[in-house]
């Protein structure tokens, strides 16, 4: 079924607000974390966790898909640009706390982690378990932090 122009319009409002709920959750979230690894790995977890079994949303995933993932990455990218300034504004914080390299294009590693955060809840997976923190944990060490600390893998 094709979404009407106002169903479309209310999915995004209602999506875009319980996204500026989770900005707030992220920050709590991640203050817990010692290093800049350990909160690309908390953040994407919790991201996947938050939205997923967030009321709204995950009724939206299970029930209209396709109206979600139009919301999520739609023609305009509104929704996208969104996260991903949020996400890029932390990854400055960290660039301004000399935690991650001066010269970390935090736009694109931005688009980066939203496109795969994005896509993880827009396309079922058969081969990770997106419910299994462990396994979300484990592909965020290998995968996202060499995004944010390109050295990482070579100092383990």
């Amino acid at each position: 079924m094709v979404p009407s122009t106002w169903q479309a319009t209310l999915v995004d409002e209602v999506i875009m607000r319980e996204f500026r709920r989770y900005f707030l959750r992220f920050l709590e979230d991640i203050a817990q974390a010692d290093t800049v690894a350990d909160r690309v790995v908390l953040g994407f977890v919790s991201a996947l966790r938050v939205i997923r079994t967030n009321r709204l949303i995950g009724n939206l995933l299970e029930t209209e898909p396709v109206l979600f993932a139009g919301a999520i990455g739609g023609d305009d990218g509104t929704m996208l640009a969104a996260v991903r300034r949020f996400v890029a504004g932390q990854l400055q914080r960290e660039q301004r706390a000399g935690t991650v390299a001066a010269d970390l294009n935090t736009d694109l590693v931005a688009e980066m982690l939203v496109r795969i955060s994005a896509s993880f809840l827009t396309t079922p997976s058969q081969v990770v378990d997106i419910d299994d923190d462990e396994a979300l944990a484990s592909i965020a060490r290998q995968f996202l932090v060499p995004m944010v600390l390109p050295d990482y893998g070579s100092t383990r």
